[in-house]
């Protein structure tokens, strides 16, 4: 039987934190996840529950620790250093971050590595065998209309990473957390009262930050690739209409490779790869304010792929 996460208590979790630390692996990623912070393990352990335990790993691809870098710090001054295979790539931040912290170091890590993937800043789900690939800016209502989508049955690949596959261009899930802010958390938590919500995280240079766990089939098939179905660009305008246009692929090419961290790096690759993804998808633009006619919206949509 696969044991998971949630199988072991909080103080067992964090314990093993705090030694060896937690082997996770999150699609064809891998970390290895250490810390003294007791709220990293309350985070993981309420986040991650559904994700199979690792007793330990030969190779991790992320090796990563949240820590004070010393005693006197920790006394006086209680902040949190993120490092990443023994270096430390951003300002420490307040111990009360701490889980924040974490998922931000976890996005920094596929974002800056693991380049055998185009990669798009933006949400993915799947409904009927197709994948919504939804680019888009800070700002745009993205992770929002993801969460509501994943909490209405859409199956969740990932809120932040489209990893696009140089072979066949399909989507590879990733399938983590879904991070919201601000006004944002209460508009979910009115949407659905089922939604389980992580630490909430306040003071950040985001405001308050919290994440959302996946649901348990989506983590299940956290390993199952699918196939491009559309791509749509979500933008939130405060009591506008729901709207959905088509928009041509030419400029549709153009915004998605706005959203890369890795197309111009990629080089004629990224060009092959990214023309694949355009081409198999009906791309649109989307303008929203109610989440319930936005999720009415996209169901239509999905049934175009049946």
């Amino acid at each position: 039987m696969t044991s998971r996460i949630s199988d072991f208590d909080i103080d067992h979790l964090h314990a093993l934190l705090k030694s060896s630390g937690l082997f996770l692996k999150t699609g064809p990623f891998t970390y290895r996840i250490r810390s003294s912070v007791r709220s990293v393990a309350e985070g993981l352990f309420l986040l991650y529950g559904q994700n199979r335990f690792f007793p330990e790993m030969e190779f991790v691809d992320f090796d990563i620790r949240l820590d004070s870098p010393n005693s006197l710090r920790r006394r006086f001054r209680p902040k949190l250093d993120f490092y990443f295979d023994h270096q430390t790539p951003f300002k420490p931040l307040p111990i009360s971050q701490a889980f924040a912290f974490l998922e931000w170091g976890m996005n920094w890590c596929v974002s800056v590595h693991m380049n055998q993937y185009l990669k798009l800043h933006a949400a993915v789900l799947e409904k009927n065998g197709r994948a919504l690939v939804m680019p888009a800016a800070p700002g745009s209502g993205k992770s929002t209309l993801c969460a509501a989508l994943m909490l209405r049955g859409w199956r969740l690949l990932s809120d932040e990473h489209a990893l696009v596959s140089l072979d066949d261009s399909h989507l590879i899930p990733v399938c983590r957390p879904i991070s919201l802010k601000n006004k944002s958390i209460k508009v979910i938590e009115q949407f659905d009262r089922e939604a389980l919500f992580g630490p909430l995280c306040k003071d950040t240079h985001k405001g308050t930050v919290t994440h959302m766990r996946p649901d348990a089939r989506s983590v299940e098939l956290d390993d199952t690739p699918v196939k491009p179905g559309w791509m749509v660009f979500p933008k939130y305008i405060v009591e506008g209409e729901t709207r959905l246009t088509e928009r041509i692929k030419e400029t549709a090419f153009l915004k998605a490779g706005e959203q890369s961290f890795n197309y111009s790096l990629l080089g004629a690759k990224g060009f092959e790869t990214m023309s694949k993804l355009i081409e198999a998808c009906d791309c649109y633009n989307f303008s929203y304010s109610n989440l319930d006619e936005a999720v009415e919206t996209f169901e239509k949509l999905s049934a175009t792929a049946i």
